[in-house]
């Protein structure tokens, strides 16, 4: 709803600023100010279909994440979200939509559905953590 009123908003301005501009000469101001209020309506119209797509997706039953994950409990992993944040941790448990993780003595629960990628930890050639994991 209130994307609605913004959409509704932005649009009032633009006409109030188009009407203004056509009594006076038009400056890179008033040009400017267009171009902000459509990347203002645009940016977040598009995260939020990206978010719609994502529940969308979850909603059709896609249990692979929970049949991958149950290969990597006791290990130690990085999970992936997908608004890109990156977890480390061991996992300890996993239930129907979410993963128990250890993370140095604290337990954190993660939802399934946002994880899109979970692999194990990096090691060098002689079983050591990678200090640094760049992806």
């Amino acid at each position: 709803m209130k994307k609605k009123y913004l959409i509704i908003a932005a649009a009032t301005i633009a006409a109030l600023i188009f009407i203004l501009s056509t009594y006076h000469k038009p400056t890179n101001i008033t040009f400017a100010v267009l171009i902000i209020l459509v990347i203002l309506v645009f940016i977040p119209e598009q995260r939020c279909i990206n978010v719609i797509a994502a529940k969308k997706a979850a909603k059709k039953g896609d249990t692979n994440m929970f049949e991958l994950a149950k290969q990597f409990i006791g290990k130690e992993c990085l999970l992936y979200t997908f608004n890109g944040s990156q977890i480390e941790g061991v996992i300890k448990e996993l239930s129907e939509n979410a993963v128990l993780i250890d993370n140095k003595g604290s337990i954190e629960a993660i939802n399934l559905e946002f994880i899109t990628r979970i692999r194990e930890y990096p090691r060098n050639k002689k079983g050591k953590k990678k200090s640094v994991v760049l992806d």
